[in-house]
């Protein structure tokens, strides 16, 4: 899905974490359908080239639990001393929110949150919870759009005309403009095309 940086930005994640932060949006055999990372690159690169996440402490309470925690309260040992590492790039204090996908087991969302200066508050860290849910509330698929509605849009994608998504439906033109102009509307979009997109971004065609 895609979702630039001004979407992320108006959720002010980094007001908080200001040494950066990672979130990933319903995560199935680590690979989420959306994710942002304003972590330091040299980390990241080195993260990524050292193979760290399956030693990263952090990463294993992530996908071991739902909930809210410091760094510093996890009870996993560090024994690769992946956070003393983190720490030489600025990112010596952080926060992790994780949640269960509310309809697909298996399913589930987190954030990664740090800062260079000191830890977390309580405070903070239910604020971070907060907007995590608004933004995930925002890239959740509408659940009002209907099989109609989506079979529509996906014609449209295949590249075929009004009359011709009519004919294959065998109902009406002014229906199917009915039924793109109501998808439009539940997908938040301003154009057939736009909808279409953002379809697709949901996964729905």
């Amino acid at each position: 899905m895609a979702t630039g940086d001004s979407t992320i930005a108006d959720y002010a994640f980094s007001e908080l974490a200001n040494a950066g932060f990672y979130i990933a949006y319903r995560v199935e055999f680590l690979l989420p359908e959306f994710e942002y990372n304003s972590l330091p690159r040299p980390w990241v690169h080195k993260y990524t080239q050292q193979g760290l996440m399956m030693l990263d402490p952090v990463m294993r309470w992530i996908y071991g639990n739902s909930g809210r925690i410091r760094w510093s309260e996890i009870d996993i040992a560090d024994t690769s001393g992946v956070l003393k590492r983190a720490a030489e790039y600025g990112l010596a204090y952080g926060a992790a929110i994780a949640l269960k996908d509310k309809t697909e087991t298996g399913l589930r969302s987190f954030g990664n949150f740090a800062r260079s200066d000191r830890e977390f508050t309580s405070d903070e860290i239910n604020d971070l919870a907060r907007r995590l849910e608004l933004l995930f509330g925002d890239l959740a698929a509408p659940v009002d759009i209907t099989e109609a509605e989506i079979e529509a849009l996906g014609l449209v994608k295949n590249g075929l005309l009004i009359k011709e998504v009519a004919f294959e439906l065998g109902i009406s033109e002014g229906a199917v403009k009915q039924r793109l102009r109501s998808a439009k509307d539940k997908l938040g979009a301003r154009t057939t095309p736009h909808a279409v997109s953002v379809a697709s971004g949901y996964g729905l065609i």
